[in-house]
């Protein structure tokens, strides 16, 4: 009797070990089925930082810095700046937003109505005019025009005014400019360094941000979902909903209209896609605090305050205890907590090389 009751508790013993070293975790919302070793698409891997890389990065470091010049003696180019007053017209009749008075436009940036099979671009046009110069142009809206359709596809005239043109004048790389402009180097030399150490770090920050969405999809697909968080998920989708209606708002528009005009999705869509986020987001959350209750991830209060701190002066909040306020701590902290637990699943993820067939 002894024995079997011996035999019967290893057994029961054994069991438990077995479903411990299995991975899987559960609380009331969630199962975690694995999460240690997931698997993700390999990050390409590129060369190093090149010296046309760190030049392309400096040129533009110095164009922060560049002054302007006139020019009288030559008609405008690509890479000039133009400040121009312009008129659009419909069919004769001029039309919404098609008017501008000192319009500063830099040709050949692509901001305004580009080329179509049929008409040359608005810049393009302007190219070959001299300073004074009065012409008409005809160009022809892209289709769809997502800015507003009712315009996509026509064509419209463009009487313009040629006020100016300019040109940037970049300073100088000297140790000068060095010296005035960076915290760190002194020489020209070492700026180069500088920069280069800099894309490096943006180019594995890029690598890591990769791999932290690929980790975090992964691990959706390893959540079973008993219930989700009501009150959690409601929270989440009227937040979401709230964002889009401001951005609605500063377009003067309903959120209706927006989502038609600008995301290109209908209400029922957008509300079923928002719902389907909220509770994705709830479900990681809930497989978040599992893992970090699991691993030991839970940062300490201090750890939490510094972070807090952190995420703060990257919004610009100069007020810790405001920011904290105006968000919510638990939104913080639940934040704080997913990234400790992503950064976590990163360092254990397998990265596995795509093929044609698993691409598909």
């Amino acid at each position: 009797m002894k024995k079997k009751l011996i035999s019967v508790i290893l057994a029961t013993a054994l069991a438990a070990a077995l479903a411990g070293c299995s991975g899987e975790l559960s609380n009331e919302y969630v199962t975690v089925t694995q999460y240690k070793g997931l698997e993700v698409p390999q990050v390409t891997q590129s060369e190093d930082v090149t010296d046309e890389e760190v030049e392309q990065a400096i040129q533009s470091n110095l164009s922060a810095y560049a002054g302007r010049e006139a020019v009288t003696d030559r008609a405008a180019q690509n890479g000039d700046i133009v400040n121009i007053d312009y008129t659009g017209y419909l069919d004769g009749v001029a039309f919404d937003g098609g008017t501008a008075e000192g319009a500063e436009l830099q040709l050949g940036s692509n901001t305004f109505i580009g080329a179509t099979d049929d008409y040359a671009g608005f810049e393009e046009q302007i190219v070959g005019h001299n300073p004074g110069d009065e012409f008409d142009i005809q160009v022809q809206f892209p289709d769809p025009y997502s800015v507003n359709t009712e315009m996509s596809g026509a064509v419209a005239d463009f009487h313009i005014v040629l006020n100016s043109i300019e040109v940037e004048i970049l300073p100088d790389l000297t140790d000068e400019w060095v010296q005035e402009n960076s915290e760190e180097s002194e020489t020209v030399d070492e700026y180069r360094e500088e920069i280069r150490a800099q894309l490096e770090e943006t180019y594995q920050e890029s690598i890591r941000s990769e791999l932290s969405a690929s980790v975090q999809e992964a691990l959706l697909d390893k959540i079973e979902v008993k219930v989700y968080p009501e009150d959690v998920v409601n929270e989440q989708v009227e937040q979401m909903t709230e964002m889009y209606t401001q951005m609605a708002e500063m377009y003067g528009v309903e959120l209706s209209e927006f989502l038609e005009t600008y995301m290109q999705t209908t209400e029922e869509d957008f509300n079923a896609d928002v719902l389907e986020a909220a509770q994705n987001t709830a479900a990681f959350d809930e497989a978040a605090k599992l893992i970090a209750s699991k691993e030991n991830l839970e940062p300490t209060e201090e750890e939490y305050d510094e972070k807090i701190a952190e995420y703060a002066e990257e919004a610009g909040a100069e007020d810790v205890d405001a920011y904290i306020e105006e968000v919510g701590e638990d939104v913080l902290k639940t934040a704080i907590l997913r990234e400790a637990v992503t950064d976590y699943l990163v360092d254990e993820c397998i990265q596995v090389e795509q093929t044609d067939s698993s691409a598909e």
